[in-house]
């Protein structure tokens, strides 16, 4: 995750531009520009000139297009694949558009290398959350992935301060080493996977169950033949036995006539693409590749005041994304989407007003400054982290690969949307434009909380269970449904069972030593 961040990072647009032109040409870039516009960078590429802004767009872009092929061909292979070996293919993926970026001369080069890196990632971001949720205690579990966010922004962070040093050195040194650094976390990644253990749930879905109780006994810190571990396995078991005997194939989703889905795949499925939709409608990436831009053109600040309080806004938001983990199980999935999610409607709104009063008087622009930081204070303590976690969690194990892997999909094909047409928006309808990030946040307010049961506090299984049940749609007046602590019918099927392993296994005990006298 950090090394995703990073990339998404080195490849920000942090330059200026004319409000009235968009038009990019070397004499007016800054010299603290972004990887994607120091001059060096432009004049090896041919994108010289005011007629390869769109170009120079697409360049940014065409990343999210790999990363969203990257993430279909996680659902297609990353079952057979597992968890490990998915993410050691992507990284070599991601290696190899490392490479081909950092060595580049030509413009078909770039465009390749964006691409290759953009599959790799696609894979790595369709996986691991998945691995993490099914490697983790429930109580750790929505800590950890958070985290794992949190370490994004890390990465994000990172590569906003070097682009901001190596900006004065100039040269081609300031667009290949950041893009070459990011080889750094690829070797660290390939020497360390091998060495972690696969996710059981996997394991038990290609009959491996030896393996599987091995690791679910490693993550609880118990034997496993204890009672806990048993119980786990069995619960791990049926939710496969039962989704899969249960399943409704892809042509019959969309044809309830024809699908008798006691497993709720579709709604499923669509609860946890949702989020992810919602994260990226929200606003996010207008701020994560534009935000110098917008500082610039928007709000009117020098280019390096621009650069370096995006710099600083990148270091607030990896403090607070990383202390979402604190609260996460506390305040729950519900909880912190909704809290987000106000958060960011009540800066864009702020941001609106201000930025249409400053046609009139030029101080109401910096006065939306620190509306710039909230936004991101916002969307790090929640929006950030929930749409990874969430998918891993209300899909079954047969369906989570896929699930995820889809939700993954519609992040980067909304991200690359985003990305394209924020410059155009920008330019064209200038203050107005943030209206519309206004009303989408606003709108997914009511969805979150008319629609999303929490999980949190919840086993894997225990949603399985959740979803059996034949729930309402509708899941606001459902206390069990919303409630941020662990349901009693669950705990107390959990302690029956645990119970009923003990007996079991203190009778085996029992005529073992008999057997032996």
């Amino acid at each position: 995750m950090m090394l995703f961040g990073y990339d998404q990072g080195v490849f920000s647009w942090s330059h200026y531009h004319p409000v009235s032109s968009f038009h990019l040409d070397t004499d007016e870039l800054s010299p603290l520009g972004g990887v994607v516009v120091t001059p060096n960078f432009l004049e090896v590429h041919g994108l010289v000139g005011p007629t390869k802004t769109t170009v120079l767009s697409t360049v940014a872009a065409i990343y999210d297009i790999g990363c969203f092929f990257g993430a279909i061909l996680a659902f297609t292979v990353g079952q057979r694949l597992g968890r490990k070996k998915s993410i050691l293919l992507g990284t070599v993926i991601m290696a190899v558009g490392t490479i081909l970026q950092a060595s580049s001369y030509s413009l078909p080069q770039i465009f390749v290398g964006r691409i290759v890196l953009g599959l790799g990632n696609g894979i790595n971001t369709a996986t691991a959350p998945i691995w993490q949720t099914e490697t983790a205690q429930a109580k750790w579990r929505g800590k950890l992935v958070i985290l794992d966010l949190g370490l994004n922004v890390g990465g994000y962070c990172i590569v906003n301060w070097i682009n901001y040093g190596l900006s004065f050195r100039g040269g081609a040194i300031a667009w290949r080493l950041p893009i070459a650094l990011q080889l750094i976390f690829v070797v660290v990644l390939l020497i360390t996977i091998p060495w972690l253990p696969e996710s059981p749930r996997w394991l038990m879905m290609q009959a491996r169950e030896e393996e599987a109780m091995e690791v679910l006994a490693c993550v609880e810190a118990k034997a496993t033949d204890d009672p806990l571990i048993i119980t786990q396995r069995d619960e791990i078991k049926f939710s496969i036995t039962y989704e899969t005997q249960n399943a409704v194939r892809w042509c019959d989703l969309l044809r309830p006539s024809k699908s008798n889905d006691t497993t709720k795949t579709l709604r499923r499925l669509l609860l946890g693409a949702g989020t992810q939709a919602m994260q990226q409608f929200q606003g996010i990436n207008i701020m994560s590749y534009y935000l110098p831009l917008v500082l610039i053109n928007s709000v009117g600040l020098s280019d390096t005041m621009a650069r370096l309080l995006t710099a600083c806004n990148a270091t607030s938001y990896f403090v607070f994304s990383c202390a979402a983990a604190l609260i996460v199980e506390r305040v729950g999935r519900r909880g912190l989407m909704m809290f987000s999610g106000f958060g960011q409607f009540l800066s864009f709104l702020i941001i609106t007003i201000l930025l249409y009063l400053a046609e009139t008087n030029p101080v109401y622009a910096s006065a939306s400054v620190a509306f710039f930081f909230l936004f991101h204070v916002a969307f790090g303590m929640g929006m950030l982290g929930v749409p990874w976690l969430y998918p891993t969690e209300i899909n079954s194990l047969p369906m989570r690969t896929k699930g995820v892997a889809v939700s993954t999909a519609i992040n980067w094909i909304t991200n690359f949307a985003i990305v394209e047409i924020t410059p155009i928006g920008i330019q064209s309808i200038g203050w107005k434009f943030w209206i519309v990030w206004t009303v989408l946040n606003a709108l997914f307010l009511p969805i979150i909380y008319l629609f999303y049961p929490e999980t949190a506090n919840r086993t894997l299984e225990d949603m399985d269970a959740y979803y059996r049940s034949n729930p309402p749609l509708i899941v606001a007046g459902d206390a069990d449904a919303i409630s941020t602590k662990r349901p009693l019918q669950f705990i107390y099927h959990e302690d029956e069972e645990v119970q009923k392993n003990a007996k079991e296994a203190l009778s085996d005990d029992r005529g073992f030593a008999e057997h032996l006298n």
